[in-house]
């Protein structure tokens, strides 16, 4: 047996879940040191998994405390972990390499702290595209010690997260990418927190929110070259003007100072996942947009985690609006899912208020069998919930003015809906430490509670004591009243496009079971969870728009040496270590994609694959590993090509633009920079072929 990994402790700087102090202060402005906004009395999602898991167990051991030997005896089984070991084996016999799915062979990459992006051998790389490098025209090149907000506004923006790599003519493709949020102190060299200047603050302005680049193919290998200033090449900032739609648009609760009508914002924050649609747009989710705002003072500013004091990067010095004292307002005009047409360069984007206003990590769709999109979407906050809205119009085929303007409604008008889990088994095993069940599984029932629905003619509120506009402005407490289950931190959440089951990314949650925080249960089955897991969903009758579904967790993540970890019932002594699963997409064939934030293991963050069906399910293999204090965003999977954003390098606690923890991309001497970097096989054949 391998010994455990090591964890990686405080002297290295972490913080709850893994991550570097200075991530978190700059990411989610330290959201896991402030009190958790959620303090309803709803079930937590541990306490449903832990039940079920345990009358799982009970029958498990009542089937096999006997079996009988060739002679006939009955002989004592030595505990149900040993029987799901047996027979775990017995699903799974050691399959010949040839039997690994396709888009999985390859050999996996060994944890390693290696400051570089180490892929497999017989693969190559290259890096698309960097922070500051210019896309539109009359951009400058790029000068990190003369940078202005005018030339950061028409270069590629900093911490990528999100990527969607949509079709063009010939090999060219149109990249987008979500800019999560800037860190001043690898930035700018002698920042001082304390004390910003204009300058400063409006570069990061600039480079926050949305690039879409046009990049060029090469035939021969799996290397993308941006085509700068092409005439599609476009910057959204966090002053570009949006408009507002849905059934809050025109709110009371959205007008401000600026815009009487509430029908009108500027500017998108801390975008992290997001999704592609069938129609040709991709969604953006506004996750950690609470730390830009200060002076805040109401309950619904609690709830959602809007701070009593000054902000961090102090954005209300130059810009009263993220002063929640001074434009109390202008705070519910974050949050939502944003829809950006990359095809159309003059485009306004949308908020959708339909689908809802928490930390949306992500927004992805799946079709109705006549044509309706289903976005499911996470709220990525410790003991927060995971909801889905289902459209009542119709997606149109065809590229016309008038398809495209219908499709670009489909939002609007429809129902959301939370989640709420639920155990099928007593909870008198579980104890927190997500030991496994007699028979391998953690898994229940589940029911899509409506919270509003949304029409041409107005929208309809069902939880009592809320306005349907008051609904999908603080969605969270609407999930509070209806009691929707606590999750951890749910994130990415992605619909297999080859079954049609949906997967839930839930990163981590230090807070269970500490202190008078909810304990373990069925669905979340550790206390201190530091590792995360992975929730598999299947709509009942496989229809997207169903109000009930069954979930198992099919995957708990962690070293595989260690009890508690469970690999969709794979034998977990060839599976690669995983910790803190964030972003997750699939490849051609089917298979699970899992990007990591903030791993444990004392390994680098890096991009796994893993078998969702067959003899293999659960087999996870590590394909790559990214640079000193990074994370793996953004993954997407393609035939021939993977690409990943390797958000915020370097940020290390301690690591500033005079001494840095990182050199990459560029090498010794040069600035660290977020950047989008592109993996293919050097003979040309298929990912994982």
């Amino acid at each position: 047996m391998r010994k455990l990994l090591p964890l990686i402790g405080s002297s290295s700087g972490t913080h709850p879940g893994g991550r570097s102090s200075m991530t978190c202060r700059f990411r989610c402005g330290d959201a896991c040191f402030h009190e958790v906004p959620n303090t309803s009395a709803n079930e937590y999602v541990g306490d449903v998994i832990a039940d079920a898991l345990s009358r799982r167990s009970v029958m498990r051991a009542a089937a096999v405390v006997t079996v009988v030997t060739a002679a006939g005896t009955a002989v004592n089984v030595a505990g149900a972990q040993g029987a799901e070991a047996a027979t775990a084996a017995s699903r799974h016999p050691r399959p010949s390499h040839s039997a690994v799915p396709r888009g999985l062979r390859f050999t996996s990459v060994e944890p390693n702290t290696a400051d570089t992006v180490t892929i497999p051998g017989g693969y190559s790389q290259n890096v698309v595209i960097r922070w500051g490098e210019p896309i539109l025209r009359g951009a400058p090149a790029f000068d990190p010690e003369h940078q202005t907000a005018a030339a950061q506004a028409g270069q590629f923006g900093y911490n990528n997260d999100f990527l969607a790599l949509l079709p063009l003519h010939g090999n060219q493709k149109l990249l987008v990418a979500n800019h999560e949020y800037t860190d001043e102190i690898l930035m700018f060299r002698g920042y001082d927190a304390a004390n910003p200047t204009r300058e400063q603050v409006e570069i990061a302005w600039a480079a926050h929110g949305l690039s879409a680049v046009v990049v060029e193919g090469d035939r021969r290998t799996g290397k993308l070259t941006p085509v700068l200033r092409h005439p599609l090449n476009r910057r959204v900032t966090a002053t570009t003007e949006f408009r507002i739609t849905g059934p809050a648009a025109g709110s009371a609760l959205l007008k401000t100072s600026v815009d009487p009508t509430g029908r009108k914002a500027y500017g998108t924050l801390n975008n992290c996942s997001g999704g592609t649609t069938p129609w040709g747009t991709t969604l953006h989710g506004e996750e950690n947009f609470n730390q830009y705002f200060a002076n805040a003072s109401r309950d619904t500013d609690k709830r959602y985690g809007i701070g009593t004091g000054a902000s961090e990067r102090k954005w209300e010095r130059f810009d009263k609006r993220f002063d929640v004292a001074q434009e109390p307002n202008e705070v519910h005009r974050f949050g939502y899912v944003v829809e950006f047409d990359p095809y159309d360069p003059s485009s306004t984007p949308r908020k959708h208020t339909a689908l809802g206003r928490f930390k949306h990590e992500a927004a992805t769709v799946r079709l109705t069998s006549d044509g309706r999109p289903v976005v499911y979407t996470g709220d990525d906050e410790r003991f927060d919930y995971f909801y889905k809205f289902v459209s009542s119009k119709r997606m149109r085929h065809g590229d016309s003015r008038s398809v495209r303007e219908h499709n670009l409604s489909l939002l609007d008008e429809g129902t959301l809906y939370v989640a709420k889990l639920t155990g099928d088994s007593p909870a008198i095993e579980i104890d927190g430490s997500g030991k496994l069940p007699a028979d391998g599984e953690f898994d229940g029932s589940g029911t899509w509670i409506p919270l509003a629905t949304a029409t041409a003619k107005g929208a309809v509120s069902h939880v009592d004591g809320m306005t349907a506009e008051e609904v999908f402005v603080f969605t969270r407490l609407a999930g509070d009243k209806v009691g929707a289950t606590k999750m951890d931190r749910p994130e990415d959440i992605e619909p297999n496009p080859t079954s049609g089951k949906v997967y839930v990314a839930l990163t981590n949650n230090t807070n269970r079971g500490v202190g008078s925080n909810a304990k373990a249960d069925e669905a979340n089955p550790r206390n201190a969870n530091k590792h995360g897991h992975i929730l598999e969903l299947t709509e009942r009758r496989n229809r997207p728009e169903s109000t009930e579904f069954a979930w198992l967790l099919f995957l708990v993540a962690g070293d595989p040496d260690d009890p508690a970890t469970y690999f969709a019932g794979f034998p977990k002594d060839d599976v690669s270590p995983i910790s803190c699963p964030d972003n997750v997409a699939f490849d051609p064939h089917g298979n699970l994609w899992i990007s990591t934030d903030g791993a444990q293991l004392g390994s680098h963050d890096g991009l796994f694959g893993v078998a969702t069906k067959g003899a293999r399910r659960g087999d996870l293999k590590q394909f790559l590993t990214v640079p000193t204090g990074a994370e793996t965003c953004g993954p997407v999977i393609g035939e021939r090509q993977v690409l990943v954003a390797v958000q915020h390098p370097g940020e290390i606690t301690g690591a500033t633009v005079e001494s840095p923890a990182s050199t990459w991309p560029d090498g010794p001497g040069t600035y660290v920079r977020p950047a989008v970097v592109a993996v293919w096989r050097k003979d040309g054949c298929d990912i994982g072929s």
